[in-house]
């Protein structure tokens, strides 16, 4: 069957035009700026929201699938393709002050997909799988950080970087809560991860799977990220710690090996989101290396 290209005309039977905010069959896109109730919400519910038509667009080559669709107007016809792929899904469109009111933000980039929340696979079926069922080499792994912003950008990072994997510990911030997906710019769907079931345990599995687990902080015993690099392990396991305290005590004490970045002008830290471009970087594959 063909698709029809991006700017056709949406049939009008296909959409419902939606003015009142409190219509229940738009649960799915209220109270979005309230980061506590979303985050509790959308892994209960198994949704997530994708937000502008690039990441939608992004999350649906991944394979994932739209629970439904919420825009303006405005918009309809430039997501038309979109919507004719996906005929089961219900499409919502309001005037600009109506979709404000449903979400509790203006809409500017372009559209709105309640989308269903993929299940995660075991942290042994990530790293199996990855690079193409190869097995992961390069792994990333977060410690309870704090901040979505932050979240997506280790992830566009680690896209960018070719990190294999991305584990995030039990109550590190959701890597598919709105603000994470598009600050990832929707390498969140590109990068395989999971959540790790135990912390500081789950990194007794990485251990048992053969990765070389090197936390990075400030500590007296601690090696430069330049001597890691120098001599680097078959299988790399990064883990970066929270905004603010940095790597636990328990984090610290189950990794290998404590890597420092090395750091002038007096500084001696940077942010969660810079430093792990620098690691991600200088660990990267090196063409005949």
């Amino acid at each position: 069957m063909s698709t029809p290209e991006p700017g056709a005309a949406v049939d009008d039977a296909r959409v419902t035009r939606v003015t009142d905010p409190a219509d229940p069959r738009l649960h799915d896109y209220t109270d979005l700026k309230d980061v506590k109730l979303r985050s509790v919400r959308e892994p209960a519910e198994g949704l997530y929201m994708a937000e502008s038509s690039s990441v939608i667009r992004r999350a649906l080559e991944a394979g994932h699938r739209p629970r439904s669709f919420l825009m303006a107007d405005k918009w309809l016809d430039s997501m038309a393709d979109v919507l004719a792929a996906h005929p089961d899904a219900p499409v919502y469109v309001g005037a600009d002050d109506v979709v404000r009111q449903i979400t509790g933000f203006h809409l500017h980039r372009g559209a709105l997909a309640a989308m269903h929340r993929p299940v995660l696979p075991s942290v042994h079926e990530l790293l199996a799988g990855a690079r193409g069922g190869a097995g992961a080499r390069r792994v990333a792994v977060l410690e309870d950080l704090v901040d979505h912003t932050n979240v997506g950008a280790v992830f566009r990072s680690a896209a960018a970087l070719g990190v294999d994997a991305v584990l995030v510990s039990p109550s590190c911030s959701d890597p598919l809560y709105r603000r994470s997906v598009r600050v990832s710019m929707g390498t969140v769907f590109q990068v395989p991860w999971t959540r790790l079931e135990s912390w500081p345990g789950g990194l007794h599995a990485l251990q048992d799977d053969g990765f070389t687990v090197a936390a990075l902080a400030l500590c007296d015993d601690s090696v430069s990220l330049d001597d890691l690099v120098a001599d680097p392990p078959e299988r790399l396991a990064m883990v970066l710690g929270t905004e603010g305290d940095g790597l636990s005590r328990g984090a610290v004490a189950a990794a290998d090996v404590v890597v420092r970045i090395p750091m002038a002008g007096g500084v001696d830290s940077l942010n969660v989101a810079a430093a792990s471009a620098v690691a991600f970087w200088a660990t990267r594959d090196r063409p005949g290396a």
